[in-house]
């Protein structure tokens, strides 16, 4: 077989990807003809290129890099998975517990299970999960800071500062995107920072996402697949990426 220089490797590679949307590291392996250990650093070259993502066994063509998205278009979205999403994670809730429910609509589903139980505390940086639980049966607080326009999202130092005083047993995390390598991102930096000290502040921490977030980057990084406990998610999920999911933590 003919020796080929990185340039033309990287070409086939592209060529398949746009062909079928994604390769397979073994795909690769037959058909350019060198070690495994040169076809993952063609890989990882490309991808700081951003002209692919690498996942498990392979790569796949990138989207577009996810931006923020207004309350009022989130919240009609797959709505029957999130209420799914949030009837799967009330049994993680402990009597008597406290919990961070972060900004978003699958956390604002779980707000609206949870206002009925009785001896929890409930932290937020959301003003509609605040404003949903108005007449909750439990200890309500909210973390203050500067308000996000259209999202209804806190933010800000008084807002990392109050995180960085208390400390809770179980965090529902919410997500923009979540991708094996990238991990779960959010679309500001000043977001990720809030997520980052919510989960520095929780003894354990729970992904709730739609199949809809998965396989997808932000601009900035909360945490690695790894620093969760486990996710929930949909069964619109696809189930190769469940079970890639599932062999790095656990998966309702």
């Amino acid at each position: 077989m003919k020796f080929l220089v990185p340039e033309e490797r990287h070409s086939i590679i592209i060529e398949k990807l746009q062909q079928t949307g994604k390769v397979e590291l073994e795909e690769l392996l037959d058909n350019i003809g060198v070690s495994a250990m040169t076809i993952r650093r063609d890989l990882a070259f490309l991808e700081k290129e951003g002209k692919l993502i690498r996942t498990h066994g392979g790569a796949v063509l990138p989207d577009p890099i996810i931006a923020e998205t207004p309350y009022m278009w989130k919240e009609s979205k797959n709505i029957e998975y999130k209420r799914e999403i949030a009837t799967k994670a009330i049994p993680l809730i402990k009597p008597g517990s406290s919990l961070f429910l972060d900004s978003g609509t699958t956390t604002l589903e779980i707000a609206k299970q949870i206002k009925e139980i009785e001896g929890l505390t409930i932290i937020t940086n959301d003003i509609r999960i605040a404003f949903e639980l108005l007449e909750a049966k439990s200890k309500v607080m909210v973390t203050g800071g500067e308000l996000q326009s259209e999202v209804g999202a806190l933010f800000g130092p008084s807002a990392q500062e109050f995180l960085q005083g208390v400390h809770v047993d179980l965090f529902f995390l919410g997500a923009h995107a979540v991708e094996e390598q990238a991990g779960v991102t959010a679309p500001t930096y000043e977001k990720a920072a809030i997520k980052k000290a919510m989960l520095a502040s929780a003894q354990q921490t729970w992904l709730v996402a739609d199949s809809s977030k998965f396989q997808h980057k932000s601009f900035a990084k909360v945490c690695g697949i790894s620093d969760l406990a486990g996710m929930i998610v949909d069964e619109g999920i696809n189930p190769e990426t469940r079970n890639r999911y599932s062999n790095l933590v656990e998966v309702i």
